[in-house]
């Protein structure tokens, strides 16, 4: 992978680029915002690493920067400021994952994984994650190949999740995405979908894909082998 780190710890950020180039990854380095700003746009990267406490421009002014430029490359915020509203924030903003300091080196490898993993898909194309396939073309789910019938809400969700795979969805996304302007709806109606949604798509014996972030919101991804 190309990966972009742009943090303003210069021994952490020289750390983390060791490290990754022993992996096999091609690191850039920039050590504040508009400096990261300018080689996210200048170069092409498979995932943007990002603190949030940044001379210059902060973490989630760059993330809303590169998203308002139409940038969809996965991105990945480091934060010390691991209160759910500050996550959130960095989320809402469209961060794809998190991770608080301090981290294991570990965690932040199988993180970046799951980002390479996410692909961008044509809006015809069918979706899929393990063995489940969802086609919008026919509005059809399969798991394992077997047929699962989904209310029109439910569907929405589930082609929601699959098109963001591996990356965190809050509540208050959900709501936008699914019911748009419809301010009335609440965070536990979002957990009341996702539930119903859990008893059709994983059923007895298949592995778990809808994961809850707690405090924050849900992601759709494969359960790591342990």
């Amino acid at each position: 992978m190309r990966i972009l780190i742009v943090e303003d710890d210069q021994k952490l950020a020289r750390q983390l680029q060791k490290g990754l180039a022993e992996q096999g990854h091609t690191v850039t380095l920039a050590f504040e915002g508009r400096e990261g700003l300018l080689s996210a746009q200048s170069e092409l990267f498979d995932v943007f690493v990002l603190d949030v406490m940044l001379p210059g421009i902060d973490g989630f002014s760059l993330v809303r920067r590169l998203r308002g430029a139409g940038s969809s490359t996965p991105i990945l915020l480091l934060t010390a400021r691991d209160t759910a509203e500050d996550i959130v924030m960095g989320l809402d903003a469209g961060a794809d994952d998190y991770l608080t300091k301090p981290f294991s080196f570990k965690v932040l490898l199988a993180r970046l994984r799951a980002l390479s993993r996410r692909k961008q898909v044509e809006a015809s194309a069918q979706l899929h994650i393990a063995d489940l396939v969802l086609d919008p073309a026919i509005h059809e789910v399969r798991r394992a190949g077997v047929p699962i019938s989904l209310t029109p809400r439910e569907f929405e969700f589930l082609e929601l999740l699959l098109r963001n795979s591996g990356r965190v969805l809050t509540r208050s996304r959900l709501i936008e995405a699914v019911w748009g302007n419809e301010r009335d709806v609440e965070n536990n109606t979002v957990d009341v979908f996702i539930r119903q949604l859990r008893t059709k798509v994983e059923p007895p014996g298949t592995s778990k894909l809808i994961h809850t972030i707690r405090g924050i919101g849900y992601t759709l991804r494969e359960e790591e082998a342990a």
